[in-house]
């Protein structure tokens, strides 16, 4: 096998698997979460609210335009764009016009993480609509498909391509072999990096904008660079560029360097290439997740010292596979492979440590290791890469001895099977920055677990919502009912007449006594016998001669 072919298979292989992650892609997998409501999600009140609260787990501007409240006639309800306080959003509805029904609140936000956060929820005001009034885009849709993790993935390969053969060039390379190729694949993983950052951007701007790619508009693009995220990509835009023009000649004054002994125009050349890639390195936590943990300043700095050391192993491991282990003498190898392991052992040992500190911060609580999918994902990277510790501690032990040098395809096995399950550990990493951390597992708001039975009803004189809890026979039931206008007025009734009967079961009508504890509000209490489709009715005498009955039927349990 070439090395052109080892390298396609290599390549080949960590693509498919960091792929094979992009199925869980989805706004859901943002890291803000909603964690209060006001009116609490599925509630039925017996008015319409005046304003609407919504509170997420941390900080969050409003998309201009993306919030939003239709009533039950699928009408926009709120007054002008919502109130943003740190992290609660404060919806006012027009003060006139709410009728009765389910009530949709709808919004689009972008968290402190940079990730766009769509959502939705329903209350009523008296009994629930038959016909909810639905959003534009269902919070279930991605408007960027795929594009965004696909970007970033993309990115993730070409950091490995564009940092581990310029290392290895520059530090450990044989004088007599050749620095073109690790220069090309070193800028075809530049390449690749801005690619993916380019993708982002795009995508950002279509799941904060709510639209398909093909939909945007060269000002939405534009809008991308105002916000925090946009900034950052900007500025890896930039650094690509930079390093591009600096990659080709400090590889090239290394190999002078080496062979003359004139080197000091390439050291100060290659500090500054070290400089731009620890630069570039940072814009990869402060583009995501770290800036919104608990400890931003910690988070950043892991997260960059976790990928600096993933790229400095794997891309190294990349480099040493496909361009050094054939053809070079065993003499040299023997002097290579030590000062490999040695950099491949403090590169693992910072993944591993930042990795700890990411893992404790993100979890927030032990419990959430193996409650989360969060926890569970990580302890499911944890297990492969003990497997592949496993296997490095083997071939560490050979460089060692000093036969490692004399067996370069064992050497050669035994990378491919680090890259390989790596690999299928870079694929649960994509997965693992899409997935809300352990720290959020049960914030989400609840919803208003409701039993019983809640309906609306119209009549030529007014609008009827009641509501029967528990709903169960044998058992007493509370009973509240609410006259309305159709104009969703409260209106008063001077008569309530309410009867219950089960005819299937030869129950003639079972009288009830209400009681008015407000002009529009009577209330009740009914005992169901049996189980069963009851017929109620429901009698409301409004004035000296407007009487309307409101008849319905009831599933008792």
């Amino acid at each position: 096998m070439t090395a052109r072919t080892r390298a396609a298979a290599l390549l080949g292989l960590i693509l498919t698997a960091l792929c094979a992650a992009l199925g869980p892609a989805g706004p859901a997998a943002a890291h803000a979460v909603v964690v209060a409501t006001t009116p609490q999600r599925d509630e039925v009140l017996g008015y319409a609210p005046r304003e609407v609260l919504v509170t997420f787990s941390e900080t969050i501007a409003v998309v201009p335009g993306r919030v939003q409240v239709l009533a039950p006639d699928g009408k926009r309800i709120n007054v002008g764009e919502p109130e943003v306080r740190d992290r609660t959003i404060r919806i006012t509805l027009r003060p006139s016009d709410r009728p009765l029904g389910t009530y949709l609140v709808s919004y689009r936000v972008i968290s402190a993480d940079s990730h766009p956060v769509a959502g939705s929820f329903t209350f009523a005001a008296g009994a629930p609509s038959a016909t909810p009034p639905e959003p534009a885009l269902a919070e279930s849709e991605s408007p960027a498909g795929v594009l965004v993790p696909a970007a970033k993935y993309l990115g993730y390969l070409g950091l490995l391509l564009a940092v581990g053969p310029p290392l290895l060039a520059a530090t450990m390379w044989p004088r007599r072999r050749s620095r073109r190729g690790a220069t090309a694949t070193a800028l075809v993983g530049l390449g690749l990096v801005a690619a993916g950052t380019l993708g982002t951007w795009v995508g950002q701007a279509a799941q904060v904008v709510g639209a398909p790619v093909g939909q945007l508009s060269p000002a939405d693009l534009r809008a991308v660079a105002d916000s925090d995220v946009g900034v950052v990509l900007a500025a890896r835009l930039a650094l690509i560029g930079l390093a591009a023009a600096l990659l080709p000649a400090v590889l090239r004054r290394v190999g002078e360097r080496s062979s003359t002994g004139r080197g000091v125009a390439g050291r100060m050349r290659g500090a500054a290439l070290a400089a731009v890639g620890l630069a570039g390195f940072v814009t990869w936590p402060l583009a995501g997740h770290p800036v919104a943990s608990p400890l931003p300043p910690v988070s950043i700095a892991l997260g960059t010292l976790h990928v600096a050391g993933v790229t400095a192993w794997l891309g190294g491991l990349i480099a040493l596979t496909v361009f050094l282990l054939r053809g070079t003498h065993q003499r040299v190898l023997a002097r290579i492979l030590p000062a490999w392991s040695r950099l491949a052992t403090l590169a693992v040992a910072w993944l591993v440590a930042a990795g700890l500190g990411q893992a404790v911060i993100e979890l927030g609580r032990p419990a959430a290791l193996w409650e989360s999918t969060y926890g569970r994902l990580l302890l499911a990277k944890a297990v492969l890469l003990a497997g592949v510790l496993a296997v490095a501690a083997g071939q560490r032990r050979l460089i060692r001895r000093r036969v490692a040098a004399a067996r370069p395809r064992w050497v050669a096995r035994a990378a491919g099977v680090e890259l390989a399950v790596t690999a299928v550990v870079l694929a649960l990493t994509a997965v693992l920055v899409q997935t809300p951390p352990g720290r959020s597992v049960g914030t989400a708001a609840d919803g208003v677990s409701r039993e019983g039975v809640a309906q609306s009803l119209t009549t030529d004189l007014f609008t009827l919502q009641f509501d029967i809890y528990p709903a169960v026979a044998g058992t007493t039931n509370s009973l509240h009912a609410y006259v309305y206008t159709p104009q969703a007025k409260e209106l008063p009734v001077a008569e309530w007449t309410v009867t219950a009967a089960l005819p299937e079961a030869g129950i003639e009508p079972i009288t009830v006594d209400v009681f008015a504890l407000e002009p529009h509000h009577g209330s009740a209490e009914i005992h169901f016998p049996v189980a069963g489709d009851w017929t109620l009715r429901v009698s409301a005498r409004t004035s000296e001669i407007d009487r309307s009955t409101a008849t319905t039927t009831v599933t008792i349990r």
